[in-house]
């Protein structure tokens, strides 16, 4: 089964073509410091030339719906509901935050994994109990047991290090740069036994309002 991948929803824009069987065939992460536009078609026809396959040859197209960058999400998932209703393949969602909760799964850590996607002024969004949300980095901090091992994943979890140490001290365990962006491999991974979308009801997961929807409040 092949699969491509489309992830726009941070700074980061990934995208892979993915074997189910062997793995990735081929895979791109570019960070983008404008929008994501201009970027993901040229990518996703370069992937294809350099692996020798063809669009024609994609089973499913995975994408990550949110939350994240307003723009970008509605990038990554308008481009692969298009291509899904051209090709008439399944289109697999997949949550931002869940899919960097997965880079975990390589790691043998004894303690609680929180992903952050930094949402600029401190404040993330974040999962944790199962519960994506919004909110400042110290509200969490807040509610969490300190006598705990914490692992925070995601570029929130590199920009806000410093605020992360100073509560949790040595309970506080941060990914390297690496490690903490994600990557539309893994989110095509998730997507092999993950269930369809309908794609006429399929909508991105904010979290939180636009800032457009906030001045109108």
């Amino acid at each position: 089964m092949l699969i491509l991948g489309i992830d726009t929803s941070t700074k980061i824009c990934s995208c892979c073509i993915f074997d189910s069987e062997i793995g990735i065939v081929a895979e791109t992460s570019l960070s983008v410091k404008k929008n994501h536009s201009n970027i993901v078609m040229p990518i996703i026809d370069n992937l294809f030339k350099i692996s020798e396959y063809n669009i024609s040859n994609i089973d499913k197209i995975a994408v990550a719906i949110g939350p994240g960058s307003f723009t970008g999400v509605r990038i990554a998932l308008g481009i692969a509901k298009g291509l899904a209703i051209a090709l008439n393949k399944p289109l697999i969602a997949i949550n931002e935050l869940e899919l960097l909760k997965a880079i975990s799964n390589g790691f043998n850590f004894n303690g609680e994994v929180i992903p952050l996607i930094d949402a600029r002024k401190e404040r993330v969004y974040y999962m944790y109990n199962n519960k994506s949300k919004d909110d400042y980095l110290i509200e969490l901090l807040n509610t969490l047991d300190k006598n705990k091992n914490y692992l925070f994943i995601g570029d929130g979890a590199v920009a806000y290090k410093n605020l992360l140490k100073d509560n949790l001290k040595e309970k506080a365990y941060i990914l390297p740069h690496y490690h903490s962006f994600p990557r539309a491999s893994i989110m095509c991974e998730l997507a092999i036994n993950k269930e369809e979308a309908n794609l006429y009801t399929l909508e991105p997961e904010y979290i939180s309002k636009s800032r457009a929807e906030k001045q109108e409040l």
